[in-house]
């Protein structure tokens, strides 16, 4: 059998395999469009009466803050103060370094957002574990205060950011929630990497 005759075959094995299984896929029960359709019209009226989320930008976010203001401060207060040199490879940053830059990425970024002047927090990842976790507790208040009256109406609002780079307050927003998960996740393999469980991973009382 020549080449061009046995990819025919291949072909049309292929198609007939795949037409088999979009009948398949045709002949089962469509899903419920959304949950409310699932559940019945009950919940679809309980759905109707929330109306509108207000400020669903800024508001979402001042909301995160307190599970990780709680998170990232118990992360940086369950790593030993001889493990804050501890680097995962020579190349990486110190435990130190990281909680130092968390505190600064605050200040920084909630100082944007808010139009207000942050902190003047001094700080290097040489300081010891008590200056560093006190900073970090500090940036979050900051943060919390600072963030107390920011609303949606500004989203649009453009601020030089990172040298000489346009970002709208929106963006500015949704990159400190992004950094909140990313140095999180950080902190918690710092931790596991010492044998030592996060503060999300902590067996719930009993």
């Amino acid at each position: 059998m020549n080449r061009n005759k046995w990819g025919l075959i291949v072909f049309v094995v292929t198609l007939a395999a795949i037409l088999a299984a979009g009948s398949v896929l045709a002949q089962q029960p469509a899903p419920a469009a959304n949950a409310a359709q699932a559940k019945g019209p009950a919940d679809a009226q309980e759905m109707a009466k929330l109306g509108p989320a207000v400020n669903p930008v800024s508001g979402a976010v001042k909301t995160q803050l307190p599970r990780f203001q709680k998170n990232m401060v118990a992360a940086a207060e369950a790593m030993p103060p001889e493990k804050y040199t501890f680097k995962p490879t020579p190349e990486m940053n110190s435990f130190a370094h990281l909680v130092m830059h968390i505190a600064q990425s605050n200040n920084g970024l909630c100082s944007k957002i808010s139009d207000t002047t942050p902190p003047d927090a001094k700080m290097a990842d040489t300081d010891p574990k008590d200056k560093l976790v006190a900073a970090l507790r500090a940036s979050f208040e900051y943060c919390s205060t600072a963030l107390d009256k920011v609303d949606d109406s500004k989203l649009g609002d453009q601020m030089m950011l990172f040298g000489n780079r346009p970002f709208s307050r929106a963006a500015v927003l949704i990159i400190l929630s992004d950094d909140w998960y990313d140095h999180y996740g950080a902190q918690a393999t710092y931790l596991r990497l010492n044998g030592i469980l996060p503060p999300t991973a902590q067996p719930a009382p009993k």
